[in-house]
């Protein structure tokens, strides 16, 4: 099994670390020159303020709603990306883990035969936000593109959720497919969605259910891993 550890909303949390007055409130980072948004709190998300939003086209929204804004600050956030790094690494070998981007890495917990993952993957994300305050949701799954998956429902879902979900049955798995749009799937983007909704494919166990052909002919040996992968069967090492 994999575990995902994504940071929510991670330069909005960073800066929040900065200020606590913050929590709750609706808050935006813009890029550099203060051009686009670039990270939302839930409360901004909530007003209807898309990511890469140019700033000067929403200065009235966010003079209305009190939405407050900052500049990116880089080296806050690459040094709390590095704590993060840090004490959720701690809980694997080091050979174990792998720092995706900034603000996500996954964990390789093949070896924990005899240990509750949940649990484990619980005590991982309180001890993140203890130490360095910053909140996260992980997923758990057999492979890498479940675990996008499995963590895609924690952010969904927080309030049946408690930042941790584990799709460790095929039931699971399967339920999950039926409900993700298949452009939500991690590595498919928009012109391969609109071609996979011409051919009927709505829905990431619709990808299932299409023949190895077809897919290796609209995908290549990407869409046939890509396949695998949400069969559960490991294909990114």
């Amino acid at each position: 099994m994999y575990a995902l550890v994504d940071c929510n909303n991670f330069f909005v949390s960073c800066e929040r670390t900065l200020d606590p007055s913050l929590e709750n409130k609706p808050v935006v980072v813009l890029s550099n020159n203060d051009g686009c948004v670039v990270s939302r709190s839930k409360e901004a998300k909530d007003l209807g303020i898309p990511m890469a939003a140019p700033a000067f086209k929403y200065k009235e929204l966010f003079r209305k709603y009190d939405v407050k804004s900052f500049s990116a600050k880089f080296e806050l956030y690459n040094f709390k990306s590095q704590q993060v790094i840090g004490v959720a690494a701690s809980y694997v070998d080091k050979t174990d883990f792998e720092v995706y981007s900034i603000d996500e890495l996954f964990l390789d917990l093949t070896s924990f035969k005899y240990i509750n993952l949940y649990d484990y993957c619980l005590e991982i994300r309180n001890d993140i936000h203890k130490n360095v305050n910053i909140p996260v949701s992980i997923g758990i799954a057999p492979t890498k593109t479940l675990c996008k998956v499995a963590n895609r429902i924690v952010k969904d879902f927080p309030e049946k959720f408690n930042g941790v979900y584990s799709m460790d049955t095929p039931e699971k798995i399967e339920k999950a497919l039926k409900w993700l749009n298949i452009g939500d799937v991690w590595g498919i983007g928009r012109k391969l969605t609109a071609k996979m909704n011409d051919s009927g494919v709505y829905k990431a166990w619709d990808l299932l259910q299409k023949p190895e052909m077809w897919v290796r002919k609209v995908m290549g040996i990407h869409g046939v891993r890509m396949i695998n992968e949400l069969k559960g069967i490991r294909q990114l090492e």
